[in-house]
């Protein structure tokens, strides 16, 4: 390769040369949806992103050689809740929310593990549910129990902070903050303000598991520890990036290590911690009280989803983004242009290194983007835009998807061309300019060449 790849990662505060632990089989995690409501389009800002990793890594190691894992947190208060408040089980909640953002995100153009796992072989892309990996859980908090990092009190189990000196070393916080913050409101049953829940009763109606440790009522797990089971089970112990949004650093990411280490005796967790910043709207927070909380299939109404996705990767994923008409609309013009650059040609086998090596330099997207803008070559546009996982399509396979989209009666239109060259050949311009208008009123632009009349859905 041209040169390495190298990635910012919040451990260290800096960027660095990526160098995998066993470059035949590069290991990746990411925090994925809780599934209990509609995800916004801040949540498909993570999966586009770290889709767009799997990718590179895919295209510089090999697609064998490359292991991701995005997890489904489906066992959680707010589940729980809005289980309650429908009056449906939690698993049909979770079942039924998880189906409905597949979908969503299919239409992002994000990889799934059917895309990519070969029948017969080892999987390469893993979708771990919590809830599946209960007995993971137990052996890790039994673990840490046994290790003197975990104790048992009423009816908890909970990580002992102050017995892991390294604790706060990737937030970077202060432990007096951390312990200001989380004297707000002390549980009786915690040595320090700072230890957090591994394992909790369950209240009636909530899911739950046979307790470990030898607790003698059903429970369910905390937060954290799920992330720490599933990452283990088809990671390892150590592994190479774990990747989330800028939010998850403290409390999520920052238990996961404590919990992960000090289980295992690991110096690390994971060697590269990679972030994604936040997104607003309109220049505004993002709030259901400011009336403008957009879901991911909100913006699919109105968009393309490969508009959505080029509109996300305009921003470079560590930098805060804005989310605007304005640049939905931009997106969606490019794409316009590409794709008549590109037509219907494959695209070419080699990225075009001017694609690439801003993607290397810890995923300038930006600049790939502009790299786009000059090529004229269709086939290596194409090869550039797909590994950013754009022009996936033809053109031709595009517009017929945009003409079914609008609704167009493509018969009526035919017949009204057809009407409009009779016309013109009568040399009738007042009725070819009639039913250009009445085209035109139908949402079909005309464009009239060498090569006779093509026609496409008007923006």
């Amino acid at each position: 390769m041209a040169s390495m790849l190298r990635l910012y990662n919040t451990l260290t505060r800096e960027k660095a040369a990526f160098t995998p632990i066993d470059p035949t089989n590069v290991r990746m995690y990411a925090c994925g949806p809780t599934v209990y409501d509609a995800a916004h389009i801040g949540n498909a800002r993570p999966i586009i992103v770290f889709d767009l990793l799997f990718r590179l890594l895919r295209q510089l190691y090999g697609a064998p050689h490359v292991t991701y894992a995005r997890n489904v947190t489906d066992v959680d208060d707010k589940i729980n809740a809005r289980a309650a408040e429908r009056g449906i089980s939690i698993r049909e909640l979770t079942d039924g929310t998880l189906k409905a953002f597949h979908a969503d995100i299919r239409e992002l153009g994000v990889l799934m593990p059917e895309d990519v796992n070969v029948p017969g072989e080892r999987p390469r892309f893993v979708e771990p549910r919590a809830t599946d990996h209960i007995a993971e859980m137990h052996t890790i908090i039994a673990g840490l129990v046994t290790r003197g990092h975990a104790y048992v009190a009423d009816g908890h189990v909970l990580f002992d902070v102050p017995s892991m000196p390294e604790y706060g070393a990737l937030s970077k916080r202060p432990l007096d903050e951390m312990e200001a913050g989380a004297r707000v409101e002390v549980a009786p049953y915690k040595r320090s303000p700072l230890d957090f829940v591994l394992w909790k009763p369950s209240k009636a109606g909530e899911p739950s598991w046979p307790s470990p440790c030898g607790i003698a009522e059903p429970g369910r797990p905390g937060w954290h520890i799920e992330c720490s089971a599933m990452s283990w089970k088809h990671l390892g112990e150590r592994f190479d990036i774990h990747a989330g949004g800028i939010d998850l650093i403290f409390p999520h990411h920052e238990n996961e290590v404590a919990q992960s280490r000090c289980c295992f005796g690991t110096d690390v967790m994971a060697d590269v911690w990679l972030h994604n910043g936040f997104l607003q709207v309109e220049g505004e927070k993002m709030s259901k009280s400011l009336g403008n909380f957009i879901t991911i299939r909100d913006v699919l109404k109105d968009w393309p989803g490969e508009v959505a996705r080029l509109a996300m990767l305009k921003t470079h994923y560590r930098q805060p983004i804005d989310w605007t008409l304005r640049g939905l609309e931009e997106a969606a013009r490019m794409l316009d242009r590409w794709y008549g650059v590109v037509g219907d040609v494959a695209a070419a086998e080699a990225i075009p290194e001017g694609v690439r090596e801003p993607l290397l330099d810890d995923l300038n997207t930006a600049a790939a983007l502009a790299e786009l803008h000059r090529l004229d070559e269709p086939a290596a546009l194409k090869a550039g835009a797909n590994l950013l996982g754009l022009l996936t399509q033809t053109k031709s396979a595009r517009d017929q998807g945009t003409i079914r989209a609008a609704g167009v009666d493509v018969a009526r239109v035919e017949a009204l061309i057809a009407d409009r060259r009779a016309a013109r050949t009568a040399k009738d311009w007042a009725a070819s300019d009639r039913i250009r208008d009445e085209l035109l009123a139908m949402g079909v632009a005309l464009k009239d060449g060498k090569d006779g009349t093509t026609w496409s859905v008007a923006t």
